[in-house]
């Protein structure tokens, strides 16, 4: 048995395997070449390609070859695989650059260099943007049965959903990342494909056309679509999806989706997105179930997690805000970490002009529902400005003293907050 899928197996990170006793062996007789494909469909990935970024750099650090590929023309087509509806295409100046940024990203996870098994990024522009359709048609296209591709699942449910069905761009979209694992296997001697489950139709694609096109055995391996226990869905909160690039989602806020995950899911995401051994995730399980307060699993997955995303300054950052949030003292942040709050901390209001009533600040972003309520809240001590109790309902709030000559936060009780932009 191989020690990498032996603890993939225990972590709960193999979805299907093809040939399964034969890719044991394959990856216990050396290195081996295996990619993943992430097409550039935003500007930014999200939390959703996590695990297989993270699962790229357990081969790399079992001694295998990672290739991170980005779909440069693949992104031009749009993948159906399970989609309700025809995604929007998108220009190819657009999509390049969308590709550029997701390159950028992806090499944070491995590691590159001149040894037998660093890292390579590739983009697929490369070898099907030469391609003439002639060609495509003829050397691709012929391996490819019309009846077998209708009867793969994701095909099938959009076929047999009411509606615009699938056009013919969408439905070559198979060919198109089957033909990729052919060809780097023939310029890369790439033996293994690795993505989520909802692949699986396009990576056995992929399988056959290389041992048609090529005469290779290769392999294909996928990982389970993360779902929460509670029915919603992974990766998303009402401010939006969460996103692995920090101008989109703070690391603040990162690290705060991680710190509320579920009881019921802390565990297992444990085992999905950190480096810590099966056998410690046990035992800090096992610590929780024992230990009085709130459990220690949210915690180290939020600081694990956010590590590996944002780096010791990132998670540095979004401790040092959660711990300000949380006594109230604000002295510590700087003011990148106010610019974190404003961007999606806190709720966020903006302030014209040099001066404004507290009573009307606590009003006009609903901290207060009434001027009544705005100078009762006051008087009993439940408003704090910048960390400070104030008292006075009458006092009148001046951007002269706001942080960093911009910033105000105002807190009533112990967990509303709202954040003032003097302007």
């Amino acid at each position: 048995m191989n020690a990498l899928l032996e603890d993939l197996q225990a972590r709960g990170l193999i979805a299907q395997m093809t040939a399964d006793e034969e890719l044991h062996e394959h990856l216990s007789s050396g290195c081996k070449t295996l990619y993943c494909g992430f097409d550039p469909t935003a500007d930014s990935l999200h939390i959703g390609s996590l695990v297989p970024l993270v699962t790229l750099k357990r081969f790399q650090d079992a001694g295998h070859k990672p290739l991170a590929l980005v779909g440069g023309a693949t992104g031009l087509i749009g993948d159906p695989s399970f989609k309700a509806v025809e995604r929007k295409l998108n220009t190819d100046d657009v999509v390049a650059d969308w590709a550029e940024k997701i390159k950028g990203q992806v090499s944070a996870f491995i590691e590159f260099g001149d040894q037998e098994n660093s890292a390579e990024v590739v983009n697929n522009l490369d070898w099907i943007g030469k391609m003439d359709t002639i060609s495509f048609l003829r050397d691709v296209g012929k391996h490819f049965s019309v009846n077998a591709m209708i009867q793969k699942e994701s095909v099938k449910q959009r076929i047999d959903r009411d509606g615009s069905g699938m056009s013919f761009t969408e439905f070559t979209y198979m060919l198109l990342q089957s033909y990729d694992f052919a060809a780097l296997n023939k310029a890369n001697g790439c033996s293994l494909q690795i993505g989520g489950s909802d692949q699986w139709g396009n990576i056995t694609g992929g399988i056959d056309l290389t041992r048609r096109m090529n005469q290779e055995k290769v392999f294909g391996l996928t990982l389970p679509l993360v779902t929460k226990s509670d029915g919603t869905k992974f990766g998303k909160t009402e401010a939006g999806t969460i996103w692995l690039d920090a101008a989109k989602t703070s690391p603040y806020a990162f690290f705060q989706f991680w710190i509320t995950t579920l009881d019921a899911d802390v565990y297992k995401f444990l085992a999905y997105f950190t480096f810590l051994s099966v056998e410690e995730i046990a035992a800090i399980e096992e610590n929780d179930k024992i230990i009085q307060g709130r459990p220690e699993g949210q915690n180290i997955l939020a600081q694990q997690v956010t590590r590996l995303v944002h780096g010791e300054q990132g998670l540095g950052s979004a401790q040092r805000i959660t711990e300000a949030l949380f006594s109230g003292d604000l002295s510590a942040l700087d003011e990148s970490d106010l610019a974190q709050l404003a961007q999606d901390g806190l709720p966020t209001t903006f302030v014209e002009g040099t001066e404004k009533p507290l009573i009307e600040l606590l009003t006009s972003c609903e901290l207060a529902k009434s001027n009544k309520m705005a100078r009762e809240f006051t008087k009993n001590g439940a408003v704090s400005i910048n960390g400070e109790k104030q008292t006075d309902s009458e006092a009148i709030l001046q951007k002269s003293a706001a942080l960093f000559g911009k910033y105000t936060v105002i807190k009533r009780g112990k967990r509303l907050f709202n954040l003032f932009i003097w302007r």
